[in-house]
């Protein structure tokens, strides 16, 4: 027992100096920055986090580990076997975001790969040169593949960490690096509260090369009836868009047929604004789960999301496999409003 609360002290510590550091730079105080790159990063991507406002930081008892991975990798805790996940989002735009999971249990341990890809159609192709559009199109692919770790070191202490391939691709130009999502979450006994903190998409600086960044060009001292020559364009550097998150989740029996579930969630982004969310879950007959959340910011003029989020999901066992189907729907000004839906089987 106290090697394993050495560990936890070892771990904890880290987040702490990530917390000085890190969040330091990052979040807020000493350095002014106003832009990141790879935001694709900050959306959620399975059903039931969306339903209840992204806020899963500290985790739910009774739910998947791969929901809970995205904001908190020490949620993968939660699962107690092997668990699958596919999850569908018809984001704004008529872009399309697929999101894959598998995770497994060893003993205290837990293992997790995640594939999430961002399919944007045929984009009109229109340059400096021809800006008409035409038939002429191109495409734009972006994928996050994630390997993750967590382990319970007590029965209440649980942390975990993610390393990401982010790999972005605009016609001829790509971008590619890693990002890392670390946290921890403190279970209360049997009480049904549960804390949960984890910083996310932190890593080095990245740019974007290819050959859709040389042109050719006559150079001040050719003659101008001499052949171009190419020139390769430098990309700019930019910033992944960090994260800190600080949750809590309380879960109570409402007698022997009903549960209910609260949520809230604080985020500190590095480049944007500080949001606070709230989600709710009632669940009936361990079968039927109504969800609904609020985001808030303090200037919600500068997000297409006006905050509100509502959910709703199934949970049908059969001889020791559970099934769960859930959906949700996020309320978006002035595009189309966002739908999920998300299928899991745990065995």
């Amino acid at each position: 027992m106290k090697a394993k609360h050495l560990i936890v002290g070892i771990l904890a510590a880290c987040l702490v100096s990530l917390l000085t550091t890190e969040a330091r730079a990052q979040f807020g105080q000493d350095i002014e920055r106003t832009t990141a790159g790879s935001t694709q990063l900050l959306v959620p991507l399975t059903a039931r986090s969306v339903s209840m406002a992204s806020g899963i930081t500290a985790g739910i008892a009774n739910s998947s580990g791969l929901e809970g991975v995205f904001a908190n990798p020490a949620n993968l805790t939660v699962n107690t076997g092997t668990n699958v996940m596919f999850s569908r989002m018809e984001y704004v735009a008529d872009i399309g975001v697929n999101y894959f999971g598998v995770a497994q249990r060893f003993g205290a341990n837990q293992i997790a790969l995640t594939i999430n890809t961002w399919d944007f159609g045929d984009i009109p192709l229109q340059t400096e040169v021809a800006p008409e559009i035409t038939e002429v199109t191109y495409t734009a692919n972006f994928s996050t593949v994630g390997a993750s770790f967590a382990r319970d070191f007590t029965d209440r202490i649980a942390a975990g960490f993610t390393v990401k391939l982010v790999t972005e691709t605009i016609d001829d130009v790509s971008s590619n690096g890693l990002a890392f999502d670390a946290g921890m979450t403190y279970v209360v006994g049997e009480s049904g509260l549960r804390f949960g903190v984890s910083l996310s998409n932190f890593g080095p600086s990245r740019k974007y090369s290819g050959t859709g960044l040389v042109r050719f060009v006559n150079l001040p001292e050719q003659s101008p009836a001499a052949q171009a020559s190419a020139v390769a364009l430098e990309g700019a550097e930019y910033e992944l868009p960090s994260l800190l998150n600080f949750g809590v989740s309380y879960t109570r029996e409402l007698g022997a047929s009903a549960n209910v579930t609260l949520l809230g969630n604080f985020r500190s982004n590095s480049f944007s604004q500080d949001q606070f969310s709230g989600g709710l879950e009632l669940g009936l007959l361990n079968v039927l789960y109504l969800r609904g959340g609020y985001e808030f910011e303090e200037d919600m003029d500068k997000t297409f999301f006006n905050g509100t989020n509502f959910g709703a999901g199934l949970n049908l066992e059969v001889s020791g496999t559970r099934l769960t189907i859930d959906y949700a729907y996020r309320a978006t000004d002035p595009f189309d409003n966002v739908n999920l839906i998300t299928a899991s089987l745990t065995l």
